[in-house]
Parts: C-alpha cells; structure tokens; sequence
C-alpha cells in the first residue's frame, strides 16, 4: 500500500487524471471537491503524505484551503497544480506553505515525479 495523496480539484477530470497518474505510481488517493472539503479531509485524515490542490473552486479556494488549515505547520507539503500562472498568486501560495507549483495541463510523468520528491 502506497502513500495517501490527497487531490484537491473542483473538476472531477482533473481529479481522475491525477488519481490515473498516481495510482500507477502505487500512490493511494483521496479526493476533495473544493478547498472546505479539502480541509475537512486535511484535518480529519492523520495519514496523508501530501496534497496536489488546484487555486481557483467555488466555497473555498485552494490558496484559503492552504491559510485556514496550515498544512505546512503539520509537516504536510503541499504542491500546486493550476491554470494560474501569476507570480503574485505563487508567491501567496508559497507564503502558505505550499512547496511546488505545476501549470495545467500537466504531464503525468513530472506531477508523480514532484509528489515522489514531496511525499519521500
């Protein structure tokens, strides 16, 4: 059994693509439909290695996720993966903890390869 990942997308595509390119990685996922599920999930589940979270979702979104739960304070890194590419938006991202950021569309092999280094 591998790590638990927690994929944080308001598009269930995307949650299928990255849950398709974990599972092959023997990775276990957990999925979150936007940023408040996200933080339910993040602060009911003691197992997760690491969590892939989009930025923009309805309720919550994923920069909020990050400044209400404080993954990082929890030894939970957390990496990016969104349409958004501002520096602005990177740099509140990283203020809050998050370690990487990956641009959609992404390439599997390179999303398992930065979740491999993050949840080692």
């Amino acid at each position: 059994m591998g790590k638990k990942i927690l994929v944080v997308d308001d598009s269930a595509t995307v949650r299928q693509q990255v849950r398709m390119a974990l599972e092959q990685a023997n990775f276990v996922v957990v999925e979150a439909v936007d940023g408040a599920d996200g933080a339910d999930k993040i602060r009911s589940m003691k197992d997760i290695a690491a969590v892939i979270c989009d930025v923009n979702m309805p309720k919550m979104n994923g920069l909020e996720m990050l400044e209400a739960v404080k993954p990082a304070s929890m030894g939970l890194p957390v990496l990016m993966l969104t349409t958004e590419g501002q520096p602005a938006m990177m740099q509140r991202a990283k203020a809050a903890g998050a370690k990487g950021w990956v641009v959609k569309p992404f390439k599997a092999n390179m999303l398992v390869a930065a979740i491999q280094k993050l949840a080692a």
